[in-house]
């Protein structure tokens, strides 16, 4: 894996991801790349542990560290989405906005809201914190 941090070198940048049952690999891939359409490109990828083992295939495809994300910690982030359905699901407004923010760390910023798949199956957000957490 690629460890090296490529956001001008003072900070990071994590895409964060929320998907439903059905969302395969694809779904997750083609949201990537509009990220990075949007947005440039990120250093790493985080995904919570339920949602690890599609996103860890995903990181291990695109050469990039996947952070774990507690599941129960989603509810603490402020997300710019309020989807009624990931409330009541999760405790969040955005599943891949709460992750992008918690596994960039302290001082994240969303650089906007999740961007959703062509095929409405997975979201993904970008989040920017300063190395060293402020």
């Amino acid at each position: 894996m690629d460890d090296s941090i490529t956001a001008a070198g003072d900070s990071i940048t994590v895409a964060g991801f929320g998907f439903r049952r059905g969302a395969l690999l694809v779904s997750l891939d083609e949201a990537l790349d509009r990220l990075h359409e949007h947005y440039g490109a990120v250093d790493r990828l985080a995904a919570t542990q339920t949602m690890w083992p599609l996103v860890q295939e995903l990181g291990q495809a695109r050469g990039l560290t996947v952070i774990p994300v507690a599941d129960a910690a989603l509810p603490t982030a402020t997300t710019i989405t309020r989807s009624r359905h990931s409330l009541r699901a999760r405790g969040t407004g955005s599943v891949a906005e709460a992750v992008a923010l918690l596994a960039a760390g302290p001082g994240a910023e969303l650089l906007g809201p999740r961007l959703i798949s062509m095929d409405r199956l997975a979201t993904v957000a970008a989040a920017r914190a300063p190395l060293g957490g402020d």
